[in-house]
């Protein structure tokens, strides 16, 4: 049988033949389950803009999305990158989903974030997530956990250097390189608190971008890892017992937050998420009551809290803007399977304002009833 090191060298052959001047483009969407999915199209040419790229379709049926009787759900293409794995001019396309009938798909929930976005633009909301996530081997073991048993306990790992802290580093650096070659805002990266359990950073990104950029950069690190015969997981709470879960911690600014006096531009919006701690949590990914607990570095999700260099609360607002007296906060309820569009969304909804035809709560609400 032929080894995964083995296979990459053998495809690495052929990913430098000629071709032709036509182009690939990976079309990758949203499933029903919160997973990206894709499929590769040739381009004559390479794109200018997105609106150069065309629409097109899958089977809805296989995917979680539609009926089988009435099985197309059409791509549209609404951001575009340099593809990492192809190289050249190829690239890869981020798609909505929508319904032959004209409306967004039932679990497109960029569309209406995109209206919240668009409306509060002069705001110029910021966000960067901080994108926690767990490695598993191929047979859903932690990886490089000791064989029926566990690793030491807690404390070595968080940003840990040495063989017995860190594991599977190569997959992090390769992950880290192609979404910068992609294009991503990728900002950084750590060890977390939990062997085999990393995180990376994506942003400052303004408005819809930033849900844009986590998804792709999601979509990289499977691929990568795909590579490696590793497994990755989005779980908040992927092992039971005295181990951290994985957060997505959503760090959130107004242009008028980062300008001297922003300090009561934040609490205002502090106070406004307080009113609709249940509401966000409905949104804040599937299985986070086993995360927020009030221990791990977490707050209790049974009720809203916040405090300057406070891990322990639901919205920790840094030593340093406390400070300064302007800056941003950081909402740490978030669990690592968030979908960011709904996030991002409800965040503007809630510190910018509704409007009239885009509510995520509602939206969500609506659909998971159905």
């Amino acid at each position: 049988m032929v080894s995964i090191t083995e296979q990459t060298a053998i495809l690495a052959k052929y990913l430098d033949l000629n071709q032709n001047g036509k182009v690939l483009a990976e079309y990758v969407w949203i499933d029903a389950e919160g997973n990206t999915r894709s499929k590769c199209k040739t381009l004559n040419k390479k794109p200018s803009t997105v609106d150069d790229l065309p629409e097109w379709n899958f089977d809805g049926s296989s995917t979680g999305q539609a009926p089988g009787h009435d099985s197309d759900v059409y791509l549209r293409p609404v951001a575009f990158y340099n593809d990492p794995f192809r190289k050249g001019d190829n690239i890869i396309v981020l798609t909505e989903c929508w319904n032959n009938d004209g409306t967004p798909n039932k679990f497109n929930h960029r569309h209406e974030c995109a209206k919240l976005m668009k409306a509060h633009a002069d705001e110029e909301v910021w966000f960067g997530l901080e994108q926690e996530y767990t490695l598993f081997d191929q047979y859903d073991q932690p990886y490089a956990w000791p064989k029926g048993g566990f690793p030491a306990p807690q404390g070595p790992y968080y940003c840990g250097v040495g063989t017995g802290k860190v594991y599977a580093r190569d997959v992090i650096e390769a992950h880290y390189r192609a979404c910068l070659h992609a294009g991503v805002e990728i900002s950084g990266i750590n060890a977390e608190v939990m062997p085999s359990q990393w995180e990376f950073q994506v942003g400052p990104c303004e408005g819809i971008n930033m849900g844009d950029e986590l998804w792709i950069a999601r979509y990289l690190l499977q691929r990568v890892a795909e590579e490696f015969g590793v497994k990755i997981s989005f779980h908040p709470k992927p092992l039971k017992g005295d181990w951290n879960g994985a957060g997505c911690h959503t760090n959130v600014s107004t242009k008028s937050m980062r300008a001297p006096g922003g300090m009561k531009d934040i609490e205002s919006a502090l106070s406004k998420l307080a009113k609709r701690h249940k509401e966000h949590l409905l949104l804040y990914g599937a299985d986070n009551d086993m995360r927020l607990t009030g221990r791990h570095e977490t707050a209790s999700m049974e009720a809203f809290s916040s405090g300057v260099a406070n891990r322990g609360a639901s919205v920790r607002i840094p030593r340093s803007v406390a400070k300064e007296g302007f800056g941003y906060f950081e909402d740490r309820r978030p669990a690592s399977n968030i979908d960011p569009y709904l996030v991002t969304g409800i965040m503007v909804e809630t510190i910018c304002g509704s409007i009239p035809d885009a509510d995520m709560f509602k939206e969500y609400a609506r659909e998971t009833s159905d």
